[in-house]
């Protein structure tokens, strides 16, 4: 017989009244949608997810959501005695304010008319949700990627407002081989006949320009390690057959992500995300890096990943010894592994421990 969780899991919507955003503009009853696990009363833990996640962190028995190996009963992050609030980032599109969403100004969808977005105004909308929500101080902010980069805006921002940062996979600043990578996947978007600037069907969008940008994403995603041995040049079909075009096992791999992310992401949500990341730098409009750390002098654990394209361990060892300089409790901490950048979304095993004893 299945043993239910011990731990209650709720979800929910937050509305701010407004939202003042980086880019002087201002929008109205702006949502966050949030999932909130483990007891009330218990320290509160914030998780901001990366690019294509969402606020479903832990989710259900069946249903078990994209840090569930992280974030459980006894876990890494143990529900029995933390809380863990996660918020869907505005711009998103799994219920917070978005290109999915209604403008309260017209009663249509923002789509590509949603004003732009940074990860500072992600930070914003959720520290001001966190305050409806009643909860004022956080045990610590923890996300990876474009989660890692809330986190450190976190941490500059709010640094009363949190005990620790545990950032996983993340730099100060994107690098432009990341910038590269994000530009082909937007032009994917753009160039598919269907995207319409933006203004596409929503029963007929560019889903193939979509999916081209998650294939291109994928392959930034893991190593060269990983897709060599996991897939050894692996034929799907003989040379000869009508099925030449898709002759190896990873292109067949690559196509069904590409395929299967369409049918639960936005295309104008995936570009307004990538160009939020594009844009995000601790060190605009603040000053160098050293006098912008200085800021948040308190915890602080950067965990990286061997073989990491987007946010290369070096970097991030960069960064910790920057926030050394400045007198915080910094601890580096790189994990061997063949997953490259998507090391923090797999092999628990391996990091979790250092969550565990950070907390």
């Amino acid at each position: 017989m299945k043993v239910k969780q011990k731990f209650e899991v709720k979800t929910g919507v937050v509305t701010l009244s407004s939202l003042q955003l980086d880019s002087g503009l201002e929008l109205k009853n702006v949502t966050l949608a949030y999932e909130r696990a483990g007891p009330k009363m218990a320290d509160s833990i914030l998780v901001c997810h990366a690019l294509t996640g969402n606020q479903h962190t832990v989710g259900s028995d069946e249903e078990p959501g994209w840090w569930r190996g992280l974030i459980d009963d006894q876990g890494y992050v143990d529900l029995n005695t933390n809380q863990v609030i996660t918020f869907n980032v505005i711009g998103g599109c799994n219920g917070s304010t978005g290109p999915t969403t209604i403008n309260p100004a017209t009663g249509d969808l923002y789509k590509a008319r949603l004003p732009f977005i940074t990860v500072r105004d992600m930070v914003r909308a959720q520290e001001q949700a966190l305050s409806q929500l009643g909860v004022t101080k956080l045990k610590a902010v923890i996300g990876g990627s474009l989660g890692g980069m809330q986190v450190l805006e976190w941490a500059v921002m709010f640094p009363d407002r949190i005990d620790r940062a545990i950032v996983l996979a993340a730099t100060p600043a994107m690098s432009d081989y990341g910038i590269s990578y994000n530009a082909i996947a937007r032009k994917a978007i753009i160039d598919d006949p269907k995207w319409n600037q933006g203004n596409y069907s929503e029963s007929d969008p560019p889903v193939n320009g979509l999916s081209v940008a998650r294939m291109v994403g994928m392959i930034t995603y893991r190593s060269d390690r990983l897709f060599n041995q996991r897939f050894h040049r692996e034929q799907k079909h003989e040379w000869g057959s009508q099925h030449d075009e898709v002759a190896y096992q990873v292109e067949s791999y690559l196509l069904y992500q590409g395929e299967k992310f369409t049918k639960r992401f936005d295309p104008n949500s995936y570009l307004y995300l990538l160009k939020a990341m594009d844009h995000h730098d601790l060190e605009y409009n603040r000053g160098p890096l050293h006098e912008v750390l200085k800021r948040y002098g308190k915890n602080v654990d950067l965990i990286a990943f061997q073989g990491d394209l987007l946010y290369p361990p070096e970097e991030m060892r960069r960064l910790a010894n920057v926030w050394k300089e400045t007198g915080a409790n910094v601890r580096f901490h790189e994990i061997e592994t063949i997953f490259g950048h998507d090391g923090f979304l797999a092999e628990f095993e391996k990091w979790g421990e250092i969550v565990h004893s950070a907390l």
